[in-house]
């Protein structure tokens, strides 16, 4: 049975999103970062029980605890019932996806050189027609600008700043209940309640859930100017 928490205008959801979905009510937007399979490969060593080739997980490798269903490809068909959908990660299951809509780019180097061998910028995709766009922001190893986030901390291997899931809540339009079932640490709830939005949320792992329970919390007795809000300049037309 899942657990239920109503805080202000968000009501989170602990549990399994293909087993609540069919519960929830009328929702505008899906805004998402889901479990894309970042420790699934198609080649090199090792076998998984299904046959398919395994590598151990990112984020245990980075020191985090390992994403439920991460170890395996992602299948969006449940999401793309919705209107009005926006998911990160989508290069890693593109052919999934349909022809239209357009794609959004997160630059997370700002002006900043490489200098490692992991990815400086992450694509999502999202279900409207339009421009595609580029959102700049430092949030890769040291260089993470963390200027107006919760506490400050990165809680979740995969989690996102919160000037970009304000930017991304702005993609989506004027949708006034948004739905992320893949929670995380909740930071699209807060973007969510700091925008006057409905948000529901759903994550099967307790730990991040108390983590979103919490997040969302103090978001939700926290004045909106405290949030700094993405500026224009740092958006740009992909060519």
């Amino acid at each position: 049975m899942s657990r239920i928490e109503t805080i202000g205008n968000a009501t989170l959801y602990l549990g399994d999103c293909r087993e609540i979905l069919p519960s929830l009510p009328k929702v505008d937007a899906v805004v998402t970062d889901p479990p894309y399979g970042i420790g699934y490969v198609k080649g090199g060593g090792g076998r998984g029980p299904d046959g398919s080739h395994r590598r151990p997980l990112a984020s245990t490798l980075r020191g985090y605890d390992p994403v439920i269903a991460d170890d395996r490809p992602f299948d969006p068909a449940p999401w793309l019932k919705f209107p009005n959908v926006l998911m990160w990660g989508a290069d890693h299951f593109y052919p999934r996806l349909p022809d239209s809509g357009r794609w959004l780019a997160w630059n997370k180097l700002g002006d900043m050189e490489p200098w490692d061998s992991f990815s400086d910028v992450e694509f999502a995709w999202h279900s409207k027609e339009g421009a595609a766009r580029i959102f700049s922001m430092k949030w890769k190893g040291i260089a993470c600008d963390k200027r107006g986030e919760q506490n400050g901390l990165r809680e979740h291997t995969t989690q996102k700043p919160l000037r970009l899931m304000l930017w991304c809540l702005e993609q989506v339009g004027e949708a006034h209940t948004i739905l992320d079932p893949f929670m995380g640490s909740g930071t699209t709830g807060v973007a969510a309640i700091k925008m006057g939005r409905k948000f529901i949320g759903i994550e099967i792992e307790p730990k991040y859930f108390d983590i979103a329970c919490r997040c969302i919390e103090e978001a939700a007795r926290q004045p909106d100017m405290f949030i700094e809000r993405p500026k224009p300049s740092v958006q740009e037309v992909l060519l």
